[in-house]
């Protein structure tokens, strides 16, 4: 992530499902325990699905579903779930993606640490927790709750690692996440409109578009880039448009074989620096905020928002019909298309849970198909049957519904790009404030990404 909110049921002609790199043998465990579940605190006879005669007990949980439809959702749940389980008390902290980051690190070491947490699935988040034993094996509750069934395997494996953290994709499932995303491109239709402009349909056409809207005084490109994340997200839709998606897998799941030093990530770089050059984005965004952006955004300044599909219920909120979604525009060449994308942040279990049957009956209740229809209604993308729900909703809500729909099912979807080393996330943040104002140049940009990448898989 990703912002997450850092994906419906993906099918088999997605041939690995595009979320792990180079079909890695994310679908030999297939949620299944593996022989490689050394971290699992919860044997198998001691697994329950039935919590209505548990002990009385708080349930603490830290989540990051702050915004309009997410806070919404959650609080719907989880009130639903104390309804049905009166015997169960939810405390809910619940804290931004940057905050959450932030203090989930020191909350995981300390005596009261929390019973369910969201984590990134990321190598810097999810992979560490793993490796500090800090977070458990859901492979017990995969099996008894049958996630492996209700989730795609593809969905499993993008929060899989090995007991040792040092395979991404494979091994035990550490966490189930609620909703499916897509980072693609907000626009105002009204002021395309009024600028004589149409939903542009190749990569030419939106690159054209960026300078006629630059002349008529206007901002081509929202952009608040202060935390990092958010440039990543567009630099990872620009890269889709000049790399395939093979390469991009492999360069964000940290697996060896890809580089970074490529023409097309070269062509890439470039193009993002000569946007920001050429004032295509809005003033000071190394500078400006995510949330103050989009709401800006959502005010009526600029015309596109490069973001992710988590932004819908806001933005509708704010914008009504005036605000559309599309996937990124495909480049020449390419036959489907292609972006940034995959799951919201999963929840997971951790090492001090209290009662992991409670724990685990409150994720499957997060995630089962009722939940999936709260998350639908309230504007969110449900990670299963996402078209099912589409078919339901109207404007932007249905536009990405039915984006990560067609992603899934005959696109590809790329790896968040800080998912491959545990450093990665500053490193290229790092870098591509660097690159958009013009500090380094792209082959400098591609070289610090190589370093890091190379020391990483040749470890």
């Amino acid at each position: 992530m990703k912002y997450s909110s850092h994906g419906s049921a993906m099918v088999a002609g997605l041939a690995c499902l595009a979320l792990m790199a180079g079909c890695a043998p994310s679908g030999g465990n297939g949620g299944q325990t593996s022989g490689d579940s050394g971290s699992q605190s919860t044997a198998a006879s001691e697994v329950s699905t039935d919590i209505s005669n548990a002990p009385e007990q708080t349930l603490v949980v830290w989540d990051q579903e702050v915004r309009g439809g997410q806070n919404e959702q959650i609080e719907r749940l989880n009130k639903a779930f104390m309804a049905k389980y009166p015997n169960i008390t939810i405390e809910r902290n619940s804290q931004s993606f940057d905050d959450l980051q932030t203090t989930l690190r020191l909350a995981l070491t300390g005596a009261d640490a929390p019973d369910v947490v969201q984590a990134n699935n990321s190598r810097s988040m999810m992979g560490q927790f793993v490796q500090a034993g800090q977070i458990q094996c859901l492979d017990p509750y995969v099996e008894a709750y049958k996630w492996n069934e209700t989730f795609a395997e593809g969905i499993l494996a993008n929060s899989s690692y090995s007991s040792d953290a040092t395979k991404f994709g494979e091994g035990c499932v550490y966490g189930l996440p609620q909703v499916g995303e897509s980072v693609g491109i907000y626009y105002s239709k009204a002021k395309l409109a009024d600028l004589g402009l149409k939903e542009p349909t190749t990569w030419q056409e939106l690159a054209d578009q960026l300078p006629t809207i630059k002349e008529a005084g206007e901002t081509p490109l929202m952009l608040g880039n202060v935390e990092k994340w958010p440039g990543l997200h567009v630099f990872g839709v620009v890269q889709g448009a000049h790399v395939d998606a093979d390469t991009v897998r492999s360069l964000g799941f940290g697996n060896a074989g890809a580089s970074w030093k490529t023409p097309e990530n070269v062509a890439a770089a470039t193009q993002i620096q000569e946007w920001a050059k050429n004032g295509f984005f809005n003033d000071g965004f190394n500078g400006a905020d995510y949330d103050s952006t989009w709401q800006d955004f959502a005010g009526g300044k600029g015309v596109y928002l490069i973001a992710g599909s988590w932004l819908a219920p806001d933005l509708l909120e704010a914008m009504g019909e005036d605000v559309g979604f599309m996937l990124p525009p495909m480049a020449e060449g390419m036959d489907a298309p292609q972006t940034t994308g995959g799951t919201g942040l999963p929840f997971a279990i951790t090492s001090a849970a209290k009662d992991v049957n409670v724990a685990a009956a409150y994720i499957d209740f997060l995630t089962n198909a009722d939940a999936m229809k709260v998350l639908a209604e309230t504007g969110n993308v449900p990670v299963n049957d996402t078209a099912t729900y589409a078919a339901n909703e109207k404007g932007v809500v249905a536009d990405v519904m039915n984006a990560f729909d067609t992603l899934t099912n005959s696109g590809n979807v790329l790896p968040y790009l800080d998912y491959a080393t545990p450093t990665f996330d500053q490193v290229l943040g790092d870098a591509l404030q660097g690159l958009l104002d013009s500090q380094i140049t792209p082959d400098q940009f591609v070289d610090t990404l190589e370093t890091a990448y190379t020391e990483f898989t040749n470890q």
